[in-house]
């Protein structure tokens, strides 16, 4: 059990959130300058391509890509699932529809249940990436999609001044906006831990089966990890 300091336990994970979750959308707009915008369509563009007919958008947060996803797939039920309750209402708010209060660890659902399952910039808070990913694939249907965006450090000669920007820039930044600069000295740190690249790819064909891929986007900042439930 990890203690309730320690910046993966869900207590903490939660906490966190909860503080932030009023002012989250207005640092995450400026933070990357517009650019989670273009990443969220990338998402809806290639889930419309599949057709599905149910997906679950986990650590939905405020619920901006369930929307995204909602306005791509007209005909398909988006469920939206977040465990931070001030997230969810921020959510509620904008009127994001099937929001559900779950843990991503632990889903409330029945094996095969979605065709499709998104997560963005929620994986790397879990308590366990095999574990949860483990459970994304347990709620998949057979040939069901799973979509991980999250940070990643970009290579070459943009990673040191990346670097110094999560450590040096960023918290005092995101503090100003949102009042809680702790909770972006936990997020470069946990940037730099996560695992990336083929290192990623390799984690989710060990626990699942699946084929996978990525997609870099903003110079590696970002990565969009790709793979179907086989």
């Amino acid at each position: 059990m990890l203690p309730d300091s320690h910046p993966q336990n869900p207590v903490f994970i939660q906490a966190m959130f909860g503080k932030i979750a009023r002012r989250y959308d207005l640092a995450n707009h400026l933070l990357s300058m517009g650019l989670d915008h273009g990443w969220r369509h990338k998402i809806g563009r290639e889930l419309s391509a599949l057709n599905p007919s149910r997906i679950l958008d986990l650590a939905t947060g405020s619920g901006d890509l369930a929307l995204t996803l909602q306005r791509y797939c007209p005909d398909c039920e988006v469920i939206a699932a977040d465990f931070c309750l001030p997230m969810l209402l921020e959510a509620k708010k904008k009127k994001v529809p099937n929001l559900i209060d779950a843990d991503g660890t632990r889903l409330p659902f029945a094996d095969a249940t979605f065709d499709a399952l998104t997560i963005s910039f929620g994986l790397r808070n879990m308590v366990s990436y095999e574990g949860a990913i483990e459970e994304f694939l347990r709620v998949l249907r057979p040939g069901g999609r799973l979509f991980i965006l999250d940070f990643s450090l970009p290579g070459g000669l943009l990673r040191g001044p990346y670097r110094f920007y999560l450590r040096s820039i960023l918290p005092h930044l995101a503090g100003w906006l949102t009042g809680e600069k702790s909770a972006y000295d936990y997020l470069g740190e946990s940037i730099e831990a996560f695992p990336r690249g083929e290192t990623m790819r390799q984690l989710i064909t060990s626990v699942g089966g699946v084929k996978t891929g990525s997609t870099e986007l903003a110079f590696g900042i970002v990565t969009l990890y790709r793979a179907e439930k086989s």
